[in-house]
Formats: structure tokens, C-alpha cells, sequence
């Protein structure tokens, strides 16, 4: 590269001195040609710009950086390696790459490659991975949960972790009071329900009603009142932003980030990846509440479709069962209810039915029905009114779907349990008598909900103590399984299952038929399953005497009731 140096005469550091041509002196990159004794030899019009203050015959390490200065250093001994990565590092406020290329006398040319761009580029783009990464791990864990309460503290957790020392997630108001969470970088999270006034803090009111953040800069700490500082956090506030949390057409409410006067400010691009990580917290939180709020509203309607929980009334025991369709549902087709009489000389109307279908479709009409029978239970004597009535009601509704049904009037007098039962379309109630005996009720009668009218045939009969009257739905008999899978369960063992039950309270009637028909099942798809026991109770305990029951009758059950 460097053949002559100049002669005495020309200033030194000129193009002259070298006698180098004016490619050299145009280059457009800095170069620097350095001498054995660590002197500035030349600078080209570049180098004169990166470094002003240098000229020729100053010593190299009072001019330029000391990492330049040492690898030229190296050089002249001889202990100078060259690596994969080239020799790099800053000068002024930029940053240069230097290639060395020794000359043969002696001297060294620096040719200085400014890189500063591209390691801003390389810092911008792996700041964005970053950032990338953190939203990506928000967002999956954010959503992993719909869980309201869980959802705002990994959103304050994670915004105190990733965005600043601490934050606080304000939700929108309940009341007059605001929902707070609060977490600090390495503390616990604190959740709590204050009554605050949001307009102490600029901008937060407006961030609640989903307008867009103040500035970081327009933000004085100072005036951040105390109740935003959360539990520990006790350094003094030195930056404070506020985002709002946009949700699914409201606002989710706000996040408030605050960092030490330790700490650096809030810069632009910080404030954006803030708004960025609110806009998933939003997303979140807005699909937790929505959640939470649908979840409410269907364990409410849940409550009105589910079977009652049945009890003795007026001296008579009743006891359900039901199991829906299928496992993960909790409602279905079959249904039963027990409206009590206002006293014991007035009739207990029951009532267990079937729609056709599965599933809530199903149990919407079941709904309808339970409700109609309600407000018809004034004229729950005529069991025949009852069912016409309630048949034009579904014949005028948008509803498809048939039922059947089965009631039973019930009221004690002394020591027995009278009935009136009455089918319509449904498989008649099976009676077990004291001795084992089981009788079937000679009800009948027409679907409801699929001719224009209905004609029943309303049976009675009396229960003594001990007895009890069976209320099911096909879904018992046939339940599909058995050794190979494919049998219906029947209502012959239906009917040997209820001798084996004779003399036993109706809650017990019911485990027992419930449990044998889920026994009976094999692995693929049944109906819904319902079943209600009446029956007339005994006056004593149930006792164990020699494996006989106290009736007389032996071999029918191991106990007893006593009196």
C-alpha cells in the first residue's frame, strides 16, 4: 500500500508524504496509516473527519481509542491474532470495524469500516425477537386461564417483570369502588378492592374509558398519589406511564407502570411495546369476564333445568335419580319434579317425563314444560286437563319435539299412600309390593306435543308401609351393554332388580336401579336416565334380624324396620 514516505519539505500527514495517489486520500471510508514507533503517519480526509484532533507525527495513543492503540501495539511485537471476528469497537459515538494491512516498511494501514449501523440494525432487530418473545409468552399465558382474578395478577406480574419495577392493573369500577392489583419485580401480588378517585392520576380516568395513553413525559411522579404505589415498593417514583387495557367493546380497564429514579425514563418505543402488551392483557381479561359472565348466567338457567333434589313430604318418601346422555352435560331430555300440596290432607302432584332428543335442545323444552306444569298445578286434579292444556301449549310453540309424561297424584291417609297415576305415551310405573311382588299400573294414554289431542286413562292404587311405586324413563330399560355389549338392559331385569328391593326406602330403590343400569352399560352412547321412588314409609329403624326382613317374607332382603 505504502511504497515512499514524503519528502521533508511537505507538511506531514499530506497525501504527499507517502506519496500515496488520490484514490487513497478519496476513499470513503476512514483510513489511518500508523508507524512502527506508534506515530501517526498519514490520515485520509475520512479519517480526518472521525478524528479531528489528529494529524501526523502525534503518538497514536494519545489520539485514538486505547483498543485500536493496543492491537497496533500488538502488531509492532509481533503477538498481534488475527481472529474470525475483526477488531471492532467505538470511536467518538460511533462504531468502526479495523482491518490492519502491514506494510513492508513497517507501517501499518487502518482501514476503518463504520459498522455502526448495522449494529444498530442487529440491536433493533434482536430488541424486537425480544419483545416478540415476551408478547408471545403473554399472550400463551394470558390466555391459558379464564379465570378473572388469576388473569389480572399474570398481567400485573408479568408487566412488572417485563415493562417496568412495578405496575398496577386498575379495573373498570363495581360501584364506586375499583378492583386494584398490584406487583412489584421479585414481590408477591396484592389484589384488593379500594374506593379511589382515578382522576388523580393524569390520564388514567380517560385510559378507563378506553381513550389513548398520555405521554410518559407529560406525567409529573411526583404528584402520583399513594394509593398507585404498590405495597413495598419504596424507592421514589421517577417515571410513570399509564395504557389503557382495550377489551371487546369496553374497556377493560387500565394499566399503570412505574419505575425508580434509579431507573431509566420511559422511552418512546418502551411506551409502544407497553400499549402492544396491554392490547393482549385486554384481550385477555375482556374473554375472562366475558367467560365469567356467561358462566354465571348459564349456572343460573343450569339451576332451572336441573332435576330437584327430592325429600319426604307429608309422610311420604319420595327419591330421583338422573344421569344425562352423556357425562359432560349435566342436563338432557329426561326430567322429574315434585310440586308438595299445601297440606298433608291436599295431594303431592309428581311429575317425570321424557322429551324426545338429547342434550340442551332437549332440555330447553323440558324447561318449557316444567314451567307450563307449574302454572298449571291449580287444576292438578284432573290429571286429563292437565295433560290437554299442556299438549296445546306445545302444539302452538316453535318446538318440533314430543314427550311423554307420567303423573302421580300422592297423599297418606293413616297408614297408606293413595295414588292416582296417569300416563301419556309413557311407560307405565312399576308398583313392588312388601312380598316382592311387582305389579305394573294400568295407565295409559297419547304423546304430548304431537296430535291435537290427548286421550289417558287414569289408574289407582294404595301403597301399605314398605311400598313403593317406580317412576322411569326408557332410558333405564334400554340401556345398551351387558357381557357382549349389545343386550338391552330390559324391563324383565328391571323387574327383578325392584323384587330384590322390596321392604326398602325409596332412596335406596333408586341407587339400586340407577347403579345397575350404569353397570349394564357398555362403552357406547345411551339415553338419558331418570327415576323417581315413592314410597310409603315404615314407623321404625331398619334392623338386621337372621337375614330375614320383618315382614315375614324371607330371602327378600337382610333388613327389617322395627314397629
Amino acid at each position: 500500500m505504502i511504497s515512499t514516505r514524503g519528502s521533508s519539505t511537505d507538511p506531514p500527514g499530506t497525501e504527499a508524504d507517502a506519496g500515496i495517489g488520490t484514490t487513497w486520500l478519496d476513499a470513503p471510508q476512514p483510513v489511518l496509516v500508523a508507524g512502527r514507533d506508534g506515530s501517526v503517519v498519514h490520515l485520509n480526509r475520512a479519517a480526518r473527519l472521525v478524528l479531528p484532533e489528529t494529524s501526523g507525527g502525534d503518538r497514536l495513543r494519545d489520539r485514538v481509542p486505547s483498543w485500536l492503540a493496543d492491537a497496533h501495539r500488538r502488531i509492532g511485537e509481533g503477538t498481534y491474532e488475527t481472529s474470525a471476528e475483526p477488531l471492532a469497537g467505538t470511536i467518538g459515538e460511533r462504531f468502526f470495524e479495523a482491518h490492519p494491512t502491514p506494510s513492508a516498511g513497517g507501517d501499518v494501514v487502518w482501514w476503518l469500516v463504520d459498522d455502526t449501523g448495522r449494529r444498530l440494525a442487529e440491536t433493533a432487530l434482536r430488541s424486537v425477537r425480544e419483545r416478540s418473545e415476551i408478547l408471545s409468552e403473554i399472550s400463551g399465558t394470558l390466555l391459558s386461564s379464564l379465570n378473572v382474578p388469576r388473569c389480572t395478577e399474570v398481567a400485573a406480574r408479568m408487566a412488572a417483570e417485563h415493562l417496568a419495577e412495578a405496575a398496577v392493573l386498575v379495573a373498570p369500577p363495581q360501584g364506586r369502588r375499583h378492583p386494584l392489583t398490584y406487583a412489584r419485580r421479585g414481590g408477591p401480588v396484592v389484589q384488593e378492592i379500594r374506593q379511589v378517585d382515578p382522576r388523580t392520576v393524569p390520564g388514567l380516568a380517560e385510559a378507563l374509558q378506553g381513550f389513548p395513553p398520555v405521554p410518559a413525559r407529560w406525567i409529573n411522579p411526583a404528584d402520583i398519589p399513594d394509593w398507585v404505589v404498590p405495597p413495598g415498593f419504596t424507592q421514589p417514583v421517577g417515571s410513570v406511564t399509564v395504557t389503557p387495557l382495550p377489551g371487546h367493546g369496553v374497556p377493560a380497564g387500565a394499566l399503570v407502570l412505574l419505575r425508580s429514579g434509579t431507573e431509566q425514563a420511559f422511552t418512546p418505543g418502551e411506551e409502544v411495546f407497553a400499549r402492544l402488551f396491554a392490547a393482549r392483557a385486554g384481550a385477555a381479561l375482556s374473554a375472562a369476564r366475558l367467560y365469567s359472565e356467561q358462566s354465571a348466567i348459564t349456572t343460573t338457567l343450569m339451576q332451572e333445568l336441573l332435576p330437584p333434589a327430592l325429600h319426604s313430604v307429608h309422610g311420604v318418601e319420595f327419591a330421583g335419580g338422573y344421569r344425562p346422555a352423556k357425562d359432560h352435560e349435566r342436563v338432557g331430555g329426561d326430567f322429574y319434579d315434585v310440586h308438595p300440596g299445601p297440606d298433608p290432607s291436599q295431594e303431592t302432584l309428581v311429575v317425570l317425563g321424557d322429551v324426545a332428543g338429547k342434550g340442551l335442545e332437549a332440555a330447553v323444552l323440558t324447561g318449557k314444560i316444567r314451567n307450563t306444569l307449574q302454572a298449571l298445578l291449580p287444576l292438578a286434579a284432573d290429571h286429563g286437563r292437565v295433560l290437554r292444556l299442556l299438549n296445546g301449549a306445545l302444539l302452538s310453540s316453535h318446538h318440533t319435539r314430543f314427550a311423554t309424561l307420567v303423573l302421580a297424584s300422592v297423599r297418606r291417609r293413616g297408614g297408606r299412600v293413595q295414588l292416582r297415576l296417569t300416563s301419556a305415551g309413557h311407560l307405565p310405573p312399576l308398583i313392588v309390593r312388601n312380598d316382592g311382588g311387582v305389579e305394573e299400573s294400568p295407565t295409559r294414554g297419547t304423546l304430548i306435543g304431537a296430535l291435537p289431542t290427548v286421550k289417558v286413562h287414569t289408574s289407582q292404587t294404595v301403597l301399605s308401609a314398605g311400598e313403593t311405586c317406580l317412576l322411569y324413563t326408557d332410558g333405564i330399560t334400554e340401556a345398551r351393554g351387558g357381557p357382549l355389549g349389545d343386550e338391552l338392559f330390559g324391563e324383565h331385569r328391571l323387574r327383578q332388580a325392584l323384587t330384590e328391593c322390596a321392604g326398602l326406602p325409596a332412596e335406596a330403590v333408586v341407587e339400586r336401579v340407577q347403579m345397575l343400569a350404569a353397570q349394564w352399560l357398555g362403552p357406547g352412547a345411551h339415553d338419558d336416565m331418570a327415576t323417581v321412588a315413592i314410597s310409603s314409609p315404615r314407623s321404625g329403624p331398619l334392623t338386621v334380624v337372621r337375614g330375614q326382613a320383618g315382614d315375614g317374607f324371607p330371602g327378600k332382603h337382610t333388613r327389617r324396620r322395627n314397629g
